[in-house]
């Protein structure tokens, strides 16, 4: 019973509606802090997935992570995917200690939850490149509010679409 109501509390505490993290930043914003978002569909969480959210925590005061909606990763990656539900998701990575909030955006890119937050540092992972808008249109978004994309390069190089490859050859 204790467990269960923890994760109960944990996920109301870190799961914020768009209004709700823009509230939020304002009050932590004149605080002169550094705001960190990094955004994807955290599907089948892997270790680096988590290895991005922990080094994406350490640029800043706050880590904000905008997850895919089930319907705008079928849209995006197939009829097939998610794998896990999106409230499932905002669990599992509200779980996580190096993340402070999570929210979902329903769009197929994040550039609306951007560029209504603008936070101070984009992160996205080394399989990202930052110049070529097509693969990420939302670091036009970052760059011109006057923030900054910061790529990450991951040490272990593991994929969601990979795992499912593998699950599906046995």
């Amino acid at each position: 019973m204790r467990n269960e109501s923890f994760a109960i509390k944990n996920l109301l505490n870190k799961f914020k509606t768009l209004d709700e993290l823009i509230e939020l930043l304002g009050d932590f914003g004149s605080r002169d802090k550094t705001i960190v978002y990094t955004n994807g569909c955290f599907d089948l969480l892997h270790v680096a997935h988590v290895e991005l959210l922990e080094r994406a925590n350490y640029l800043g005061d706050l880590l904000i992570v905008g997850l895919s909606s089930d319907s705008s990763i079928n849209r995006t990656k197939g009829l097939s995917r998610p794998i896990i539900c999106e409230k499932d998701r905002v669990q599992i990575v509200s779980a996580l200690d190096c993340v402070d909030y999570v929210g979902i955006y329903q769009e197929d890119t994040p550039c609306e939850m951007i560029a209504r937050l603008k936070p101070d540092i984009h992160v996205k992972g080394s399989d990202y490149n930052p110049e070529d808008y097509s693969n990420m249109p939302e670091a036009e978004v970052v760059r011109g509010y006057g923030g900054r994309v910061e790529i990450i390069d991951t040490i272990l190089k593991k994929s969601t679409s990979e795992i499912i490859r593998r699950i599906r050859v046995y």
